[in-house]
């Protein structure tokens, strides 16, 4: 956004400031300041007024002229001069270089010739001139200064021009008054309003130029503000508001449009004017567009509109995307006599969907997007009225409408400045903090002493001023103007990291990341937004609705994921479409689990493997299956501390988990901190979603006072040089016993045989029997045990010993028999 000193000294004196002290007050105030330019011409002798008499064609070069000018006989009269501009018209007045001038940069005029043709100097382009670097043609000359006239004396006053950036939390500053009212405050400086005299008062009553105004979507404009102007005329503005719109960028029109673009950038508030005649039916409706409704923009082009698309239409058609553009069929012209300005507040979240649908961006829409505040909508419209009827002429008749009311605004914070000093880090009086909010317009209404005596203050937030609603906010305030270049230094200090001090979550996803990269799969990072269709496949309608944002910025991210499973779909998917043969994928990350009206946030992990047949290679992998992603989630849960084994998987089931039922598994409920799903995604749904082949996939997601997880380094333990002692036993058991199960067992009645003598290094399944020979509803699992010393060769005696121990205990235990 640029800002014009001239113009900001209309508020606030700073005529007295150094450019480089403005600088440096609007950087350390919040605003980068992205450049400066000065507009104000240098000394330039030898430089002076001239107009073009004659133009004719160089005859050596198509693309030069030679012109006589008229420099004034004091300078020598008419000269010929070659000039390469497209602009060098006779009757144009220019700035002329006469021989000896010199121009900034260093670059000396003289008398030479320019293919075979005398040049007796130079006509003037801006940028030769050190007036920015617009070299497009010669500076023509407005107002018509007199020949012969020094170009210092002939040129106004320049300026000089801050192009600053404003941050999206600060709508308030996107204006001349903005940015005035911080450097006001900044320097101690009074604050200098614009006068307002318009004060509703009509004369008359027109219902042929406005008749009503409907607001049929009060939600998307909260407040809609008419008032009909009768017997303007149409002409140039003032010389005074086109000399501040170009300052900042924006090209003259007319006297209308330009002081709706004069108040917008003073006050901040982007306002319209429409044609009165051009409205059909004299009504004003503000309403969703029709979908596929079409409007022909100002900037020529013709939008198709949906709707959810708010405008402000006529009785026929729409004539304007609401906080915008307007449309061409009702834009002010010539013949223009009878004129409705609109002053408005729309919602923001509408404004920035409908600009990114259509591509289409302005000036008002940069505003709107980011809030204007409603309670300066009346105000701004009583501004441009006083502008309208002082540079256009013209009667306010009625009737006005005011549709909606200026929303109650009421908003106190309490703090101490203890507090404040607390947070700053360092000592600073309060006598400062008070003056600090006081220059701010952050007035102490109210004051009361806590137990201990210290004072604690109840702060007035002005409604500009939304960003600020906690009390660390108006720490941020008293810093800026006390200068975050003031703040003394001192000696950073803080705990030390000792063994074992990291944070737990960052050293289960460590673990994990370690892993599943072990396992070739790929890393992915996701947004933890997602769009609300995304969502129906994978939680119900009330648990979508637990996961909306309140106010979404873009409608494709709407929801909280409720699982990283649906984000590496879409980035599965992205990875097909571009030929990238990267099928094992997992993202660690927060997801959002609703329960019981609940949104609990959990830590996440999920990975997907998608086998697509019709992929080539030499050498054919084995497919992944169901048992794949079961062993990958039960050692990621194993990183969390849980052990999956303890608990009875069971089917998936129902409609909102995107999960094939029969082919994938739930494991752990949200009631105890964690759950788990794991298996065939729904094949419907992983072809809708455009990914080729079937995916297996797996999460955990728990809550982070669940992980259990040791956070301790591992520790190297030598392993024994010496051979291992193998034996199988086979056990029968109930066919509904899990396996897993049975090896616990028999793994503790295996140590405790062995005793202190030697380890029991491993139990493993390693068969499976069910059939002939069997009690019914009985299986028979077959173990490998392994046995080993740290320093010795075991023999078979101590073996067997050990092994008939095993057998004997098992016996004993009665749930479990020995198959022989």
């Amino acid at each position: 956004m640029k800002i014009s000193l001239n113009w900001l000294n209309q508020y606030v004196a700073l005529d007295g400031d150094a450019v480089a002290d403005l600088t440096h007050a609007i950087t350390f105030l919040g605003f980068e300041v992205e450049g400066v330019v000065d507009t104000h011409l240098p000394p330039l002798p030898h430089v002076v007024v001239g107009e073009i008499l004659t133009r004719a064609k160089h005859p050596n070069a198509d693309k030069l002229s030679v012109c006589t000018v008229d420099v004034g006989p004091a300078h020598g009269g008419a000269r010929t001069i070659v000039c390469g501009a497209d602009n060098c018209d006779p009757g144009n007045r220019v700035p002329v270089a006469l021989p000896g001038a010199v121009l900034p940069g260093g670059f000396a005029i003289k008398q030479s010739k320019i293919r075979g043709q005398t040049s007796d100097g130079m006509m003037c382009s801006p940028d030769e001139l050190g007036l920015g670097d617009d070299h497009s043609g010669l500076l023509l000359l407005d107002g018509r200064p007199a020949i012969g006239t020094s170009l210092n004396d002939a040129l106004p006053g320049g300026d000089t021009i801050f192009d600053i950036e404003v941050t999206p939390n600060r709508p308030d500053a996107l204006s001349q008054m903005g940015i005035a009212r911080e450097l006001a405050a900044w320097f101690r400086r009074d604050l200098k309003f614009p006068v307002i005299k318009f004060r509703n008062e009509t004369h008359g009553h027109r219902p042929d130029i406005l008749a009503d105004i409907r607001v049929e979507s009060p939600e998307d404009c909260p407040l809609y503000i008419g008032i009909a102007v009768a017997g303007v005329k149409i002409g140039p503005s003032p010389a005074w508001m086109q000399e501040h719109l170009k300052a900042v960028g924006l090209r003259p029109i007319n006297n209308l449009v330009d002081v709706g673009n004069f108040v917008m950038l003073e006050l901040g508030q982007p306002l319209h004017v429409f044609d009165a005649k051009k409205i059909s039916g004299h009504r004003i409706v503000i309403r969703r567009a029709a979908d596929s409704e079409k409007l022909i923009t100002l900037d020529g082009k013709e939008r198709q509109l949906n709707s959810r698309m708010l405008v402000i239409a006529d009785e026929s058609r729409p004539m304007v995307v609401a906080g915008i553009m307007g449309g061409a069929s009702a834009e002010v012209d010539a013949t223009t006599t009878d004129i409705v300005l609109e002053a408005a507040y729309f919602r923001p979240q509408s404004i920035r969907w409908t600009s990114r649908q259509l591509g289409l961006a302005s000036d008002s829409s940069y505003r709107f997007e980011r809030g204007v505040d409603p309670h300066g909508t009346l105000e701004a419209a009583r501004r441009a009225i006083d502008l309208i009827l002082e540079t256009a002429g013209g009667t306010v008749v009625g009737p006005s409408f005011q549709i909606g009311g200026d929303r109650p605004w009421q908003r106190e914070i309490k703090v101490t400045p203890a507090f404040i000093r607390a947070r700053l880090g360092f000592d600073i009086a309060d006598d400062f903090i008070r003056e600090a909010l006081k220059a701010l317009n952050l007035a102490i209404v109210g004051e009361s002493e806590l137990a201990d005596g210290s004072p604690e203050w109840t702060v007035d937030i002005p409604s500009y001023r939304a960003d600020l609603d906690r009390p660390i906010d108006l720490v941020e305030e008293v810093l800026r103007l006390y200068g975050t270049d003031k703040v003394p230094p001192a000696p950073a200090v803080g705990p030390a990291l000792v063994d074992g001090d990291d944070d737990p979550i960052a050293v289960f996803n460590g673990h994990v990341t370690d892993y599943l990269v072990g396992q070739n799969f790929h890393e992915c990072v996701n947004y933890t937004l997602r769009a609300q269709r995304e969502l129906a496949t994978w939680v119900s309608a009330a648990a979508a609705q637990e996961l909306a944002l309140a106010n979404p910025f873009v409608e494709d991210m709407s929801h909280l994921r409720p699982s990283l499973v649906l984000c590496l779909l879409d980035s599965l998917r992205l990875n097909q479409s571009r030929g990238v043969a990267a099928a094992r994928l997992f993202e660690t990350g927060r997801v959002f689990m609703e329960m019981n009206g609940t949104v609990h946030e959990c830590l996440g992990v999920g990975f997907v493997l998608c086998h697509n047949p019709k992929d080539r290679a030499w050498l054919a992998r084995p497919a992944p299956d169901f048992y794949t992603t079961k062993r990958h989630v039960e050692i990621l849960a194993g990183l969390a501390g849980l052990d999956l084994a303890q608990h009875e998987p069971h089917s998936v089931t129902g409609a909102y988990w995107g999960w094939q039922e029969g082919q994938s598994a739930a494991v752990g409920d949200l009631t105890a901190g964690w759950t788990a799903r794991f298996g065939l995604l729904n094949l419907a749904m992983v072809r809708a979603a455009g990914v080729e082949g079937k995916v297996w996939a797996g999460m955990l997601a728990l809550l982070p006072g669940k992980l259990t997880a040791a956070t301790g380094h591992r520790r190297y333990r030598p392993f024994s040089l010496f051979p291992a002692a193998l034996r199988d036993i086979a056990l029968v058991v109930d066919a509904a016993r899990p396996a897993g199960d049975v090896r616990r067992q028999l793994l503790k009645i295996a140590r405790a045989a062995a005793g202190g003598a030697f380890s029991v290094e491993s139990v493993e399944v390693f068969d499976l029997y069910a059939g002939q020979g069997l009690p019914e509803g009985k299986k028979s699992l077959a173990f490998a045990l392994s046995f080993r010393s740290p320093d010795r060769t075991l023999t078979d005696d101590e073996v067997n010993a050990a092994f008939t121990k095993i057998q004997r205990d098992i016996a004993a235990d009665g749930s479990l028999s020995v198959r022989c």
